[in-house]
């Protein structure tokens, strides 16, 4: 590959993508509207969609409205409900990717396990052990694709089927089975909301009970499909109608409204009341903490299902896992022939656990060492050149992160037409902007719902501040909009 820094010598960058889940998808197309051609996507699995393609539980279903939750590129008038199910989101993104031509610049089975800078260029390993060179890398690994399991005593000793949810088991059937589902997210609430009423018994463990908002769910009949086909301003004005309403909602909740911090509560606990008749299972699915500080869950099924007859609320903590089921610390062996690990995600890693060795040879796994952070949720000091999409300290929460994405690969096509433009080598933010932006937002956190609504989340770092964006999600679209490249090293020599 030629040395010289592409932009010096008037040629198209290579760009390497890590990652064919939304972000990727969106990188490829929008790069190309951008007249960045020379395109490469690396992508693990066999296939697009991220983690719409990991996970396929029974209720699957996304939180964010589907006239928001897609491309601006790419919008679709044929969504079947407000909020759609999963396998018809992997549908689209898997349409959406063969009809603007991804699918072919995407190397499936192909892990990469090292990324090194050596300027003015990074050098690609990948777990066939490729090695390629390529002049910019955009990390568009998301953060829900680590399955995280806990050391549970005896988990390796169940003789019945435990699997995590991000890897169902195809053809599984849970009719008149005994089931336990360890977790009570969002993915717990949907799969049990979905399999109650088919299974002998279900015996969920809680460690936290979660507040739970109604999940206003409707269908779209073809009438009005077929409105938003042939008026296509009606799409464009329901995706940013439903950003309007979500951003001067909840949004402003999480921020601190606390007018709608008091709504969110009421319907909360008023979902509650109404729908779990048992005083004694009311109480055991009770939070005490705030609404709202952990990333509420809607779901409108989850509390009818607990109520069932068959199913019950394990509460006293888990003590280990034996060949015949999970024996709880008040000594109780639960039987179980499934055993269901809704525990989440590693959400800290991001592009970790692929080593990322940057200028003087650091790795950025033991720069983030477990509090990962980004300049504006997207480059990082010491790492030229390299860009990441939906990183640490982004807009999260219940907003569509493909909005979220596509500002900030607005924000990086900018950056390397600032390149094109002044023939640099190289681009990377200052360390002085980085560490003056980040503590503006450590110091602007401790003011919203996730710091003092008193509890724990999956947003808190290993210090306890989370790790989130604390203003609104306009707030960072002017800024991608806007780069300063005042906060940036713009180097036209390659080693800095």
């Amino acid at each position: 590959m030629d040395k010289q820094p592409w932009a010096q010598a008037g040629r198209q960058p290579r760009i390497a993508i890590i990652g064919a889940g939304m972000s990727g998808i969106a990188a490829v197309v929008k790069l190309r509207q951008a007249g960045y051609s020379d395109l490469t996507v690396y992508e693990k699995a066999e296939r697009v969609g991220g983690t719409w393609r990991e996970n396929r539980y029974p209720g699957l279903s996304c939180d964010v409205p589907s006239y928001l939750y897609q491309f601006s590129f790419d919008r679709n008038p044929d969504w079947n409900h407000r909020f759609s199910y999963g396998a018809e989101i992997q549908d689209y993104l898997q349409r959406t990717a063969d009809r603007h031509g991804v699918t072919p610049r995407v190397k499936f089975r192909t892990s990469v396990t090292e990324l090194r800078y050596q300027a003015p260029v990074w050098q690609l390993t990948t777990e066939h052990g490729e090695q390629t060179e390529y002049d910019v890398v955009v990390a568009a690994t998301g953060v829900l694709h680590h399955p995280f399991v806990p050391d549970f005593p005896g988990l390796a000793d169940f003789a019945g089927t435990a699997f995590h949810t991000a890897r169902w088991p195809d053809k599984l059937d849970l009719r008149g089975k005994k089931v336990g589902i360890i977790g009570t997210g969002s993915t717990s609430a949907q799969i049990v909301g979905a399999i109650a009423d088919q299974v002998q018994s279900l015996h969920l463990f809680q460690r936290t009970p979660q507040w739970m908002h109604p999940l206003p769910q409707k269908s779209y009949g073809p009438v009005w499909k077929w409105l938003l086909r042939k008026v296509p301003v009606l799409n464009r004005l329901a995706y940013w109608g439903t950003a309007f309403a979500i951003e001067n909602s909840f949004v402003r909740a999480t921020l601190g409204n606390r007018l709608w911090l008091a709504y969110i509560a009421w319907a909360c606990r008023r979902n509650l009341e109404k729908n779990v008749p048992d005083p004694r299972k009311r109480a055991q699915l009770t939070p005490d903490y705030q609404a709202a500080c952990k990333r509420l869950v809607f779901c409108s099924s989850f509390y009818p299902a607990i109520s069932r007859d068959n199913a019950r609320i394990v509460t006293s903590g888990i003590e280990r896992i034996e060949p015949a089921g999970l024996r709880d610390k008040d000594g109780t062996l639960h039987e179980l022939d499934v055993l269901i690990l809704a525990t989440g995600f590693k959400v800290s890693n991001f592009i970790l656990p692929t080593r990322v060795v940057g200028e003087n040879d650091e790795e950025l796994g033991q720069r983030w060492d477990g509090a990962p952070r980004a300049h504006r949720a997207t480059t990082l000091p010491g790492f030229p050149n390299f860009w990441m999409l939906e990183g640490p300290t982004g807009p999260v929460g219940n907003f569509s992160l493909i909005m979220v994405s596509e500002c900030q690969i607005d924000y990086l096509v900018a950056g390397l037409n600032r390149m094109k433009r002044d023939g640099l080598a190289a681009i990377a933010p200052r360390a002085e902007a980085f560490e003056a932006y980040n503590r503006k937002m450590s110091e602007a956190v401790r003011r919203t719902i996730w710091f003092t609504g008193g509890c724990q989340s999956w947003y808190l770092d290993k210090d306890g501040v989370p790790n989130v964006y604390p203003w609104t999600p306009s707030q960072y679209r002017r800024d991608m909009r806007h780069p300063d490249f005042g906060e940036f090293r713009l180097m036209t020599d390659a080693s800095g």
